[in-house]
């Protein structure tokens, strides 16, 4: 217990100091790298929301490369056709809600399921045997090299020949009605396949390929910043499945992690220290590593019943956010119980600690390198967990700051799932509708924090002429990116406070597992 009678937080104390307090020895640069922006990452870097990756404009690299007024130059895939890949749920929302309305009644059950499974088939079709399968052929590497599904294993070996080599023909399911690989066809379109030898690159290669690419300006580094984030799928296929298989032998083998849906942290940290040795080839100027969020705070695995005990951070289960706690029943629904979330939030925690080491001894070893702790970043934004919940506050916590523009909505936006009154949102607003990837304003504020590291580094941002410098601070277009969240602005009107229509979709096609395939 601590002085004020509260319960101990029971996770990590979350890091401040994006330099850890080591100081380097001061760089006089040498002109400007070619590629000013590099993301290596998973579905997070990607711009994934709402069971699919389609926005990439909206990424949070992809804002930060805006806000550097070097939007014209940032390359990143793109997924046009049908809302993305796998399956965009708000588009999936949307043709329910101009067909049936708020709610689908008892009557409509049957014609509505046919015309889900004909949406989704629409779907499939267009991403395996339509134009979906014609991958855009670039002799220019990607700036935005991410790919949702992947860990650490995965940016180390995973290239578009693997991906290649891993997509089997496409059955069509009547049942099982959603693209098969999705994730090899989605990286076929974020890793260099021209000319044919670069097939073989991987993730970090690919980025090393971008480091090597020096000019005269600067000689020694082709890359400015290099932003690194992830690790998240070591541990997120938790929440997702609502099951916890802890990593064993093969948790370093392509072909056998995927029945692992957490990594034990000794298994994270030999794969980290192969990620960094990597990392350390790459010619970057600045490395901003991006710690491993908390995943049991993401909405898609809501805590049901009071917590464990007053001071808890903790619930007794976590279950989907549409049952309820009155209906769920331990027996019959899926489930994570509170030891099970604890532990696999100590493992994280072990997972930062590790990122930490590693970017702490670079600093020591003079390498410009810098830690954003993204898992503190969400812990002051849980709603359930801490806001709502004085008594489970640690003393480190203070509730994030909302930029002014987030604040000044009806309601400012929050944790919780997204919910509709018909008309507008009522609840939620920093997840999107996979109850697991932020919103449009999420992203906005991963952006605004990585920005704040970036000048601390003293990266320069400039206004959209790519030429003039902009001053202190620079804010990220709050404006512009609630013009372009339409699950802020313009949410489904079914999907209310209940989210029985959500909830009916995923019972009766088993939705979120299928469009959330991590780790495979």
């Amino acid at each position: 217990m601590n002085g004020s009678g509260r319960r101990q937080h029971e996770t990590r104390v979350p890091v401040s100091d994006p330099t850890l307090a080591v100081e380097i020895s001061a760089r006089e640069w040498q002109g400007q790298p070619r590629h000013r922006l590099v993301a290596v990452g998973d579905s997070l870097a990607q711009g994934f929301q709402s069971g699919s990756v389609f926005h990439t404009d909206l990424s949070f690299p992809a804002i930060i490369a805006h806000e550097m007024g070097w939007s014209d130059s940032f390359r990143y895939p793109s997924y046009n056709g049908y809302g993305g890949l796998p399956l965009n749920i708000e588009l999936l929302l949307r043709d329910l809600e101009a067909r049936y309305g708020r709610n689908v009644d008892w009557w409509e059950v049957a014609p509505a399921l046919f015309r889900v499974r004909g949406f989704m088939d629409r779907v499939e079709d267009y991403w395996e045997r339509g134009p979906g399968t014609a991958v855009p052929r670039t002799l220019a590497v990607n700036h935005n090299l991410a790919a949702f599904g992947w860990d650490l294993r995965d940016a180390l070996e995973k290239s578009a020949d693997v991906c290649r080599a891993r997509i089997s023909a496409p059955k069509d399911d009547l049942v099982y009605q959603i693209v098969q690989n999705a994730g090899e066809r989605a990286a076929l379109r974020v890793l260099p396949t021209e000319p044919p030898e670069t097939g073989a690159l991987s993730q970090l290669g690919a980025a090393k390929v971008l480091g090597e690419d020096v000019g005269d300006t600067d000689p020694e580094h082709g890359i400015e910043t290099l932003i690194v984030f992830l690790g998240s799928n070591n541990a997120l296929q938790t929440v997702t499945d609502l099951r916890v298989v802890w990593s064993e032998e093969g948790y370093d083998d392509l072909g056998r992690k995927g029945a692992f849906t957490v990594w034990r942290p000794e298994h994270f940290a030999a794969e980290l220290r192969e990620v960094v040795r990597e990392v350390r080839e790459i010619k970057a100027r600045h490395v901003i590593w991006c710690t491993v969020p908390h995943v049991t705070v993401a909405p898609l695995a809501r805590g049901v019943g009071g917590k464990t005990e007053p001071g808890s951070a903790y619930f007794p289960y976590y279950t989907r956010p549409w049952i309820s706690d009155r209906a769920f029943d331990p027996r019959h629904d899926p489930h994570i119980t509170a030891d099970q979330a604890r532990a696999i939030d100590h493992a994280i925690d072990q997972y930062n600690d590790a990122i930490t080491e590693e970017v702490r001894q670079a600093r020591e070893a003079d390498r410009d390198w810098y830690l954003l702790d993204t898992a503190g970043l969400l812990d002051r934004l849980a709603a359930r967990r801490y806001l709502e919940d004085p008594l489970a506050r640690p003393d480190w916590w203070q509730p994030y700051p909302l930029p002014p523009e987030l604040q000044a909505l009806t309601p400012p936006p929050n944790t919780h799932f997204l919910a509709s009154d018909g008309k507008r949102r009522v609840d939620g607003g920093l997840f999107s509708l996979d109850g697991v990837h932020p919103t449009t304003v999420g992203y906005g504020i991963v952006a605004q924090e990585l920005i704040n590291v970036m000048r601390r580094a003293n990266v320069e941002f400039r206004h959209p002429d790519g030429r003039t410098p902009r001053a202190d601070p620079v804010l990220v277009d709050f404006d512009r990116l609630i013009r372009r969240d339409t699950l802020i602005n313009r949410p489904p009107g079914n999907l209310t406070p209940t989210l029985k229509v959500i909830g009916w979709a995923d019972e009766a096609l088993d939705l979120f597992r299928r469009v959330l395939p991590f780790g495979t």
